[in-house]
């Protein structure tokens, strides 16, 4: 039987300081009766000063930066740091009262929704889809640039059932390839990370050849090589011929990826068959702002192999200055400019009009406790 999604994710990567401030935006705050350019979520995006103070999923760095960049040129009032220490720091320095808001891979679970009203109060907390983005399958062979796999496959290949790239398995559906005759070495997270469970998300929802419950951290069960960080396994796997890893789209650089069997066809990473995976997807029920991908689609162009980085943020502060900040910070990072400009950067898909439209109505309730 195919497996559900349970844990939550969580990533460790290097702090490094963005200075982030308020820029003009394209999107209503009526979710009623949104449309660009509205002077309601442009109020939004001047209101504000001082430092806002996040931190968490590593995925949104490339991103992070471009935001960085395209609100910086109009309220030179407001900071905002964030430290891409992964997911699950993130989520424990947002309920420690480190950070004001997290950056997410995975939504907050039952647990941390209950911890988050010391900080919060009573209102709790919501989740913003901030960064859509494929996880690629990254490989290193000299000269391949893609192969095809299917869920199967891929499972097989990273349970160490399939051990060389020239099985027969592989070549099946790879013909005309000259698949190599060496060892796969299969590289994964060393750390707790957003990006493994998404990725053990799909293997257990998607193929039967995957036993373990999708988590954060890579199952005990399954060896190979592994590194911490994005940046680790990418440079890992670019540094052993015949390695294979799982890693954000944005950061593979020159290794070759896997166009991964959806229906009767492979289908490449790409923003738009992220998108479309996006699209497909419905509200997850226990954690309000966040969305549940559909893992085992068969529709034509989707990429099923995706993560939804979130943005999470108190319905209430305990002060109206960082309320402002946090308004002004959401509000510019889901407007058309915002995901265009993370776009261009980073590779990611821009989240739907009606995406937008759902999440604006929130941020434009963030409110003071008391």
């Amino acid at each position: 039987m195919k497996l559900r999604r349970f844990g939550r994710a969580m990533a460790a990567l290097s702090i490094s300081a963005l200075a982030l401030t308020a820029c003009g935006a394209d999107n209503e705050g009526d979710n009623e009766n949104a449309d660009n350019g509205s002077s309601e979520e442009g109020d939004l995006l001047t209101i504000g000063s001082g430092e806002l103070i996040g931190g968490g999923a590593s995925s949104q760095d490339s991103a992070m930066t471009a935001w960085a960049t395209g609100i910086n040129e109009t309220n030179p009032d407001l900071t905002v740091n964030y430290d891409p220490v992964g997911s699950g720091s993130g989520r424990e320095g947002f309920l420690n009262g480190q950070y004001s808001f997290a950056g997410s891979d995975a939504a907050m679970d039952t647990d941390e929704q209950e911890q988050a009203a010391e900080i919060c109060g009573d209102a709790g907390v919501f989740h913003v889809p901030a960064y859509i983005s494929p996880v690629a399958l990254a490989f290193n062979l000299e000269g391949i640039d893609t192969i095809n796999m299917d869920a199967d496959t891929i499972a097989k290949v990273f349970t160490g059932e399939i051990s060389k790239w020239d099985d027969q398995e592989i070549a099946d559906q790879n013909e005309g390839v000259d698949l190599p005759d060496i060892p796969i070495t299969v590289v994964h997270r060393s750390d707790d990370s957003g990006t493994t469970e998404n990725f053990t998300e799909y293997l257990a929802e998607a193929s039967d050849s995957w036993d373990q419950e999708p988590s954060d951290a890579w199952p005990s069960d399954y060896t190979g090589e592994s590194a911490q960080k994005t940046s680790g396994v990418v440079d890992l796997t670019s540094g052993t011929e015949g390695a294979i890893t799982y890693a954000d789209a944005s950061q593979v650089g020159d290794l070759g990826t896997v166009a991964v069997g959806v229906g009767e066809e492979y289908v490449e990473y790409s923003p738009e068959a992220a998108a479309n995976a996006a699209e497909t997807a419905e509200e997850d029920p226990d954690a309000e702002g966040a969305l549940e991908l559909d893992r085992e689609t068969e529709e034509s162009g989707v990429y099923p192999i995706v993560l939804i980085s979130y943005h999470i943020f108190c319905h209430e502060y305990d002060n109206e200055d960082t309320a402002n900040q946090a308004k002004n910070f959401a509000a510019y990072v889901v407007s058309e400019d915002g995901q265009n400009t993370a776009a261009d950067s980073a590779g990611s898909a821009p989240i739907s009009d009606a995406t937008r439209d759902d999440a604006m109505s929130r941020i434009e309730g963030i409110g003071v406790q008391g």
